[in-house]
């Protein structure tokens, strides 16, 4: 079964039948619900509709947006676009929700529904939890009758706009970045980055170098922006003497850099490095999930500010931003999140964040690296018995460690000297996740054989 529902939407992988796969049944589905609950809070609505490169995309936003208008509701097509620029949409048009068709990261027969409230932001628990229930009773759903249906708009522009946005921040150097004239190559995957990434790089004055930038959903390695599946992008920047690489995910909200001797700079350190440049111009709070680099509490530590966790997900993580008035957020998975612009985590705004600090820095990418402590991370998992009481085993390892600093607002995170390790269990399998971070291997691996002995004696 591979239909999963969840507070931020449905996804699954295409074909089969309904309720076990992503059906054109199911999305019809789910997209009445949503539309249905923004109709109770208002009369008449408008929704932002875009889609990254999946060959399912097209057939699904049909799907989404004919099933949209049936219940009166207006729509925005902004077509093949990212994940950032569907949210900054939803504020430019005052619409009052959104919904982007991608499976971030998930191989090509995945696509999914992710929605957005008013703000341009995923829906909180209770909302999502709310239309969940809804898509199970569409006896209950209205649709509109032949006067009342809603009507859809197509916005060309929309990437075009998110562009003009992050180069009209104060904080991005367009002069300084102009002058370097980076040569740059960038890996788009075959997705909207393809389109998204390379327009702002030139409207940046950058020279750029494609590879894998033809938006044809036919991703051309797994998708998700880690090492051993950018090795083209490493021997690119390398062969072409280039000044750094550029890797995203479909959706274009995860970011990667890559130096200039072909290394990946490391996703966990894409936040960091950008936050490091908000915080020399504007000091102040930041926050990332339990399972992100400590390294990015050193680095707000260095210049004043307070540096608050964050259950794991970017709607969290949004809202401790907003509680703790952060500057910069995100998450270690190259998530990168700059309020001035939205509440969301943006590829786009953290290229031009990423480039005016290499400006200033005026050094290379591996230099630049080399400026931030070298933290080692692990992220490992444990399959588990279906008779686990998966709750009770994560209250026994919080007992064990109690003498450590424990957080338990989301699993458990055990905080030592000299590192830390996270452990969450899955809401879909029976497994729990590790995530652990050290200075050394030997203090690595120590800490995730504490937990995989603790689980083995359960």
């Amino acid at each position: 079964m591979t239909l999963i529902s969840s507070v931020s939407g449905i996804r699954g992988t295409l074909g089969g039948k309904s309720g076990d796969n992503l059906t054109p049944i199911d999305v019809v589905r789910f997209a009445s619900a949503y539309g249905s609950w923004l109709l109770q809070n208002h009369e008449k609505a408008i929704v932002v509709v875009g889609r990254d490169a999946r060959p399912s995309g097209p057939m699904i936003q049909t799907l989404v947006q004919q099933t949209l208008i049936s219940l009166g509701i207006d729509v925005i097509d902004v077509g093949l676009s990212t994940t950032p620029t569907v949210e900054m949409e939803v504020v430019r048009h005052k619409a009052h929700g959104g919904i982007i068709l991608t499976a971030s990261h998930n191989p090509k027969e995945w696509n999914a529904l992710k929605l957005l409230n008013e703000k341009g932001e995923f829906l909180n628990a209770q909302d999502g939890e709310k239309i969940n229930q809804m898509s199970q009773n569409l006896s209950a759903i209205d649709f509109a009758v032949v006067d009342d249906l809603g009507s859809i708009c197509i916005e060309p522009d929309a990437i075009q706009h998110h562009i003009e946005a992050i180069r009209n921040l104060p904080i991005v150097d367009l002069k300084a970045i102009r002058t370097k004239g980076f040569k740059i190559v960038v890996d788009g995957v075959n997705s909207s980055g393809g389109i998204a990434v390379p327009q702002l790089l030139q409207a940046l004055g950058a020279n750029v170098v494609l590879i894998h930038c033809e938006p044809n959903g036919d991703f051309p390695h797994n998708p998700e922006p880690l090492a051993h599946h950018l090795t083209d992008l490493s021997e690119a920047v390398v062969a072409h003497q280039a000044d750094l690489g550029i890797a995203v995910d479909p959706d274009v909200d995860r970011l990667v850099f890559m130096d200039e001797k072909g290394t990946l700079f490391g996703e966990e350190y894409t936040l960091v490095a950008c936050a490091d440049y908000v915080l020399r111009t504007n000091p102040g709070n930041t926050v990332s999930n339990l399972s992100s680099t400590r390294a990015l509490a050193e680095v707000t530590a260095q210049y004043g500010g307070n540096y608050v966790a964050s259950a794991v997900g970017e709607v969290h993580v949004v809202e401790m931003m907003k509680k703790t008035n952060a500057v910069i957020g995100g998450e270690g998975n190259g998530g990168v999140i700059y309020p001035d612009l939205h509440y969301g985590r943006d590829a786009l705004v953290g290229i031009a964040l990423f480039l005016s600090h290499l400006c200033h820095a005026d050094c290379s990418v591996s230099v630049l690296r080399s400026h931030y402590p070298n933290w080692l991370m692990k992220k490992d998992k444990i399959t588990l018995s279906k008779t686990t009481d998966t709750d009770a085993l994560l209250k026994k390892i919080a007992l064990h460690f109690s003498d450590e600093q424990v957080t338990t607002i989301d699993g458990v995170k055990v905080d030592f000297p000299y590192g830390w390790v996270h452990i969450r269990k899955s809401n879909t399998e029976p497994i729990i996740r590790i995530y652990a971070e050290a200075k050394t291997k030997s203090e690595l691996d120590q800490l995730v054989t504490a937990i995989e002995t603790l689980v083995a004696t359960d």
